[in-house]
């Protein structure tokens, strides 16, 4: 179960890999933040990719994409999400829990010491079905529409496929353009110096013969993770089958006995055609 296999060339700011590489350069991710949320973000310390959060190994373990944390300790998450797997709002919810329990150490009481969390998804649908670039969730009361509860934590969801450009800055829209399709083509068109300062750092990275490297390595690995999660299905399957069959034959022989037809019980051992004549007879 092989899939077609891309080139590093041929991957987009959409595909993880890419994504993780490029924003692993602190330039390329406080570009992606400033125009997202139009502000000048200073970042503390370098991005972290594939950022692993558990409360205990009995629990739930994320990954994270992108993690990064700016000199006033707001936190991001910032996540690219090709595929609606119809779970997202719930993930960045946990997402969201996970990042929150691991800020305060141990013992601390003071609650507003909690960072400020922001938690970016970027992707090539519409979740919401509302033909907008950005939606933006922070928690309100829904008494009072205008009292926010002002818990710091806000998440975001980026639709490159949206429909309204009046609402969001033109930069953010050539930005999902871009990462949509992260060419020489689309980089020509947009009319953002920023965006061309990311083409070009995108361009070094994808012409790295290390990164060739480092990407073809990490296709094989889940390339064999592939093969072998599909090897085991095929033996759960086959022992399923075989537990299934051994229990149809057991209804069968007690059947027969409890009904006393020994003779046919005699047939159905030697005979697979006339065992499968009773089993559909007894729809079984």
């Amino acid at each position: 179960m092989t899939k077609d296999k891309r080139t590093l060339k041929d991957l987009n700011l959409m595909d993880k890999f890419l994504f993780d590489e490029a924003m692993e350069d602190k330039d390329n991710m406080k570009t992606l933040l400033d125009i997202v949320l139009g502000q000048d973000t200073h970042l503390k310390y370098p991005p972290q990719t594939e950022k692993e959060f558990r409360n205990s190994k009995e629990n739930r373990q994320i990954r994270l994409d992108v993690y990064a944390i700016d000199e006033d300790y707001v936190v991001y998450d910032t996540e690219p999400q090709k595929q609606n797997t119809k779970n997202l709002p719930k993930r960045s919810r946990l997402y969201q829990g996970l990042i929150d329990s691991n800020l305060l150490p141990p013992g601390s009481i003071d609650f507003n010491a909690l960072n400020t969390v922001i938690i970016i998804m970027i992707m090539p649908f519409d979740l919401f079905g509302y033909e907008l670039y950005q939606y933006t969730f922070r928690m309100k009361c829904e008494e009072i529409s205008e009292l926010e509860l002002e818990d710091g934590a806000t998440r975001i969801f980026l639709n490159s496929h949206g429909k309204h450009p009046e609402f969001v800055n033109p930069e953010l829209i050539e930005l999902l353009e871009y990462m949509e399709k992260s060419t020489d083509t689309v980089a020509k068109k947009c009319e953002s110096k920023r965006i061309h300062q990311i083409h070009e750092r995108i361009t070094k990275l994808k012409s790295s013969k290390e990164m060739e490297i480092k990407y073809m390595q990490k296709w094989e690995e889940k390339e064999i993770e592939r093969q072998e999660a599909y090897a085991e299905g095929e033996r759960v399957g086959e022992k399923r089958g075989r537990t299934e069959g051994e229990t149809r034959i057991n209804k069968l022989t007690k059947y027969l006995l409890e009904q006393e037809r020994t003779e046919d019980l005699k047939k159905a051992v030697s005979d697979a055609a006339y065992q499968a004549k009773l089993l559909k007879e007894l729809g079984l």
